[in-house]
């Protein structure tokens, strides 16, 4: 029989050995939270990637919501462009911000949650409709106006959709030509070119009823006497394209009011941003938007007519205009602006993987620019345009830190809901640009430092 000391040591021995193998079944720490009625389980040692977390549903939906009126704006933008240029009917201008919106949203849910290893960055991403598209469709839209036009219009992007799908491996494999001094500058120049649209959210767009100048009225009434009389063989005949520049300053342009609402969101977004703790700070900006929405209200600028006369239920059906007309010289115009998109969507993915510390590879890289290609091609069938990832919502995760891809996700689901219902898209269309305008400038100026700090 050994000794007392002896047997001690033995036990204790005993004890370490047996605790070192049952050590994987205590590293699991059970709770029930109550107040969700959820059973989580959480391992006690092993931290969780903050890019694959899954946060409460309540708080998810909230930055998600956030996500989506950051992006909302320049996402009904270029259908409203766009639809106004080929003439259609204010239904079908409708038809065309609802479909822009639910193909938002299945773009968003397949490039932040991934489907198998082909599709998806599995990154933080909303996507939108690229601004890079418009020109080419706006002039498009002029020379094929009417339904006609939008089916030439949707069989490019089809097209388009589809050679971008298939040169998004090559375009991946392009990656080690980005350096961080190359892929910095690419950051920097899109969050300094974006400051532009917020500039213009602030004062008025170029173009529209907020435009610097507007069309004078009685040059307007004086060449539609000419043309009058050209009718009637009284003078030669005037060329349709013949039209009256803008001369007239516009009252509606660089109002004091409008300066003075997007600063206020400006300043309550990093005053927000600096002081707040937690969750308050991680909603900055959706807390900025609030404060300033409540601020227009009170003026008067902020009203719900629109909300009104929406439809509370709307199904968005592929090929709404009729079957797509493939052009081959419109398809390889809409493939050149890919081109750009892929590249510029390069940059924005390379600056979400420094964010959130997740390294972009070739292959994952080409699993995101390919999704790009497959979002445009889902987007022609819905009756939409190219989408690329939005710069603002990769600002958005600079501001607040959160690196949760499946926020997005949340965002995405928000998406097809206004989508579908048309209503609740029209309640967030209500709230004025000046508001996005102060959040704009906060998110893009992200978008520069994030530039900034990899150079």
């Amino acid at each position: 029989m050994p000794p007392p000391g002896r047997t001690r040591h033995i036990w204790r021995f005993a004890h370490k050995a047996i605790a070192k193998r049952a050590a994987p079944l205590s590293q699991f720490r059970y709770r029930m939270d109550l107040g969700q009625g959820v059973l989580m389980a959480r391992e006690h040692n092993a931290a969780v990637d903050p890019v694959d977390e899954i946060l409460p549903p309540l708080r998810m939906a909230t930055l998600g919501l956030q996500h989506v009126l950051v992006m909302y704006a320049g996402a009904v933008a270029v259908p409203l462009i766009v639809g106004r240029a080929l003439n259609l009917a204010p239904e079908d201008v409708a038809f065309l911000i609802s479909a822009d919106l639910f193909c938002c949203g299945i773009a968003t849910i397949i490039q932040s949650l991934g489907v198998t290893r082909w599709f998806g960055i599995q990154l933080p991403v909303m996507m939108g409709v690229t601004f890079a598209s418009v020109g080419p469709m706006v002039a498009m839209a002029n020379a094929y106006p009417g339904p006609d036009g939008a089916r030439m219009i949707f069989g490019a992007i089809i097209g388009a959709g589809i050679v971008a799908m298939l040169i998004a491996p090559f375009i991946g494999r392009m990656l080690r030509f980005f350096p961080p001094l190359v892929t910095g500058t690419i950051i920097l120049v899109i969050g300094v070119t974006l400051m532009r649209v917020g500039i213009n959210w602030i004062f008025g767009n170029p173009v529209g009823p907020t435009a610097p100048r507007l069309v004078d009225p009685v040059a307007a009434g004086w060449l539609n006497n000419i043309k009058e009389m050209a009718g009637e063989g009284v003078v030669p005949a005037i060329p349709d394209s013949l039209k009256v520049a803008p001369s007239v300053q516009n009252p509606l342009y660089a109002r004091p009011v409008n300066i003075v609402i997007s600063g206020v969101v400006l300043v309550a977004i990093l005053l927000i941003a600096r002081f707040g703790r937690g969750f308050v700070a991680n909603i900055a900006v959706l807390l900025g938007m609030l404060i300033g929405a409540a601020l227009t209200i009170l003026l008067g600028q902020m009203t719900f007519d629109k909300v009104a006369e929406a439809h509370w239920f709307g199904i968005v059906t592929p090929f709404h205009f009729g079957m797509p007309i493939f052009d081959p010289v419109l398809i390889v115009t809409m493939v050149l602006v890919m081109i750009v998109v892929m590249i510029e969507s390069t940059g924005m993915f390379l600056a979400l993987g420094d964010m959130t510390g997740r390294r972009i590879t070739p292959e994952r890289l080409s699993a995101g620019l390919r999704t790009d290609g497959l979002g445009t091609l889902i987007g022609g069938v819905f009756n939409t345009f190219p989408y690329t990832s939005f710069s603002q919502n990769v600002g958005l995760v600079g501001v607040t830190g959160i690196k949760s891809r499946y926020i997005c996700v949340a965002g995405g689901l928000i998406l097809i809901l206004f989508g579908l219902v048309p209503k609740m898209g029209a309640a967030v269309e209500s709230l004025p640009t000046a508001v996005l305008g102060g959040a704009g400038l906060v998110m893009f100026g992200m978008v520069a430092a994030t530039g900034i700090r990899i150079l």
